[in-house]
């Protein structure tokens, strides 16, 4: 087991090893959306069923994690985001840090001073968490390369941030990857950590662009947390791991063969299948709103007229996520400015596209 082994493996580092004197290391993660849906999960923060992402690429999180030795028995932690303090995602980040702290038991004797901030603006249907857990995990994986004076292979490392990525968001698992992503124990695959696809995808699906229209920046009405458990219960639950996994194979042949006809067919499926879970929990709940609604009409209209390689795909929230191939591009902005604006939120969309992965940038910066 993974878990086994990470705690055999833990130790705490020599106070004499420790800094007395600040020192940095910043991780840049990207935010990715599921294909295959990650809706509900098991034991610790672990997934019912397999799941699929495409990492994004402008959609970041930058978390500068600057850390030395404590002068008092415990450690501290200081947390600010964009600059600010929040209480909110400080006692998301303290209860993540705890949640770890038997991989990393040095962490008790360090005080840790964690700056994070996003280039995309919250509740615009992007989940943050994966991106922030995900690059404050690579963060802590860095720091214990750096006490202990060795280094993993890179396999290794990046494993074993996924694997604690997860522990502070099931999403930000795939968060550490670039491309597409699976995770889940499916057909070899890990429920502890996710792994990129690699060379499974054909040429003509590795690059697609995101566009994303933001009908409401309203915080949700749950949380996703509160969604996942309501899936232990949920009727449709056997029948709802049977489909993502039919899913998750069928859409891993058509990024295989480039079969942009089922990799649309897929896709939405999973979409409304998700907003379908809410709508049959119990209780159950209502995510998408009226725009939602009418942004996906005149997206199948428009799809139907031009026969178009465009596909929707949604989280747990009213915002939509366009997939489209490269040749779209010019074509797709001009109908997202004459018919879909008009339905976002002060007309906000925000344009993303596939991305290689997440980024140490403190040795480029001499921290």
């Amino acid at each position: 087991m993974t878990e086994q082994a990470y705690l055999k493996e833990a130790h705490q580092i020599h106070s004499g090893s420790l800094p007395s004197v600040p020192r940095s290391i910043v991780w840049e993660a990207p935010a990715n959306i599921a294909l295959v849906k990650y809706w509900g999960k098991m034991g610790n923060q672990l997934p019912i069923s397999p799941s699929l992402s495409m990492t994004l690429s402008n959609s970041i999180t930058r978390t500068e994690l600057h850390y030395r030795k404590s002068e008092n028995q415990r450690g501290k932690l200081e947390f600010r985001f964009n600059a600010e303090k929040n209480n909110t995602f400080e006692t998301r980040v303290k209860k993540f840090i705890d949640r770890i702290s038997g991989f990393f038991p040095f962490l008790e004797n360090l005080d840790l001073f964690i700056h994070s901030n996003n280039t995309f603006p919250h509740s615009a249907g992007i989940a943050s968490s994966a991106s922030a857990m995900g690059s404050l995990a690579l963060c802590l994986c860095s720091l214990e390369e750096q006490l202990k004076g060795e280094s993993r292979d890179r396999e290794g490392f990046f494993r074993k941030a996924s694997y604690m990525a997860r522990l502070g968001s099931g999403s930000a698992s795939r968060s550490v990857y670039g491309n597409y992503v699976e995770w889940g124990a499916h057909n070899g695959g890990s429920d502890e950590y996710a792994t990129p696809l690699g060379s499974e995808v054909h040429e003509d699906m590795k690059f697609l662009y995101d566009s994303i229209l933001v009908t409401s920046s309203a915080p949700k009405k749950i949380s996703s947390s509160r969604g996942h458990s309501l899936m232990d219960r949920h009727p449709y639950k056997a029948d709802r791991i049977k489909q993502a996994g039919i899913n998750f194979h069928k859409l891993k042949e058509a990024l295989k063969t480039g079969d942009f006809e089922k990799f649309t067919e897929i896709v939405e499926n999973e979409a409304l299948s998700l907003h379908a879970l809410m709508l049959s929990s119990n209780p159950g709940f209502v995510l998408l709103n009226e725009a939602s609604l009418k942004i996906i009409e005149r997206l199948r209209a428009f799809r139907e007229r031009n026969n178009a390689r465009v596909a929707f795909t949604l989280d747990a929230g009213p915002n939509i996520h366009l997939l489209y191939t490269e040749d779209e591009q010019e074509r797709m902005q001009h109908f997202i400015n004459d018919e879909l604006r008009e339905l976002c939120e002060n007309g906000r969309t925000l344009n993303d596209f596939t991305g290689n992965g997440p980024e140490r940038t403190d040795k480029k910066l001499n921290l």
